[in-house]
């Protein structure tokens, strides 16, 4: 009972922390922000969170122009991000994901740890079948994992981790330096045919898919979609 109260603590600091964090640097902060602490992984979900001058953009169809401008402030953000979250909850990030979905103005930050074999147990009914479905996004999008595994961390977010995903045109655009285009269209790309799928990630889930993220890191050639549910909403 105790780890569990301290860990509501650490992920109440570590909401208001980052909430000022990105009102210093973005001149706005979320609405609400939700952290969850599963060692080694911290999930950080913002909601309502895009300025004035992105509202006027996307009133004016830039989105792109939005998520490039966002992609280029994380990037500097991240490292200050990473000590923050390591200071909170002592957990050394190794990795750090972020993607937003603008028509909701939601948002998702991921931090890694150092993953030590064997993986912790966040076991769930249909794990088999929601990794199933999403190999043959992957598929789709790009080609089959050659490992894939997920976590459910709790009854409203789902993590799922993919290794190998990479084809070989992707590597050569990544090596020429569009790296910042092709995470944009992979972006799009693979959430749309995520949503295609949604009845049945709802079906096997048993709840209400509310926004889907998804984020690579080239380097490592791995990715993370991250599920945020809405377990009291499905019919």
């Amino acid at each position: 009972m105790t780890t569990e109260i301290n860990i509501k603590q650490k992920q109440l600091e570590l909401a208001s922390s980052i909430g000022k964090l990105l009102r210093d640097h973005f001149g706005k902060g979320p609405e609400s922000i939700y952290v969850t602490i599963s060692d080694p992984y911290v999930t950080v979900y913002l909601r309502n969170f895009l300025t004035p001058m992105e509202q006027a953009l996307l009133k004016e169809h830039h989105s792109i122009t939005v998520e490039e401008t966002r992609d280029k402030l994380m990037h500097g953000l991240a490292p200050e991000m990473k000590e923050l979250i390591k200071s909170v909850s002592g957990i050394e990030i190794e990795e750090f994901y972020y993607d937003w979905t603008l028509q909701s103005a939601s948002g998702l930050f991921m931090g890694i740890g150092i993953e030590k074999e064997p993986l912790p147990d966040f076991s769930y009914p249909n794990s088999d079948k929601v990794e199933s479905l999403v190999s043959i996004v992957s598929k789709e999008a790009e080609k089959v994992p050659e490992k894939i595994y997920s976590h459910l961390f709790n009854s409203r977010t789902l993590v799922i981790i993919r290794k190998g995903i990479l084809v070989e045109i992707e590597k050569m655009l990544i090596e020429l330096g569009f790296e910042e285009e092709l995470t944009i269209a992979k972006r799009k790309l693979e959430k749309g045919l995520l949503y295609k799928r949604q009845d049945h990630f709802e079906k096997y889930l048993n709840a209400q898919l509310q926004d889907v993220f998804v984020n690579w890191d080239f380097k490592l050639d791995k990715s993370t979609i991250v599920f945020i549910l809405n377990p009291n909403k499905i019919e």
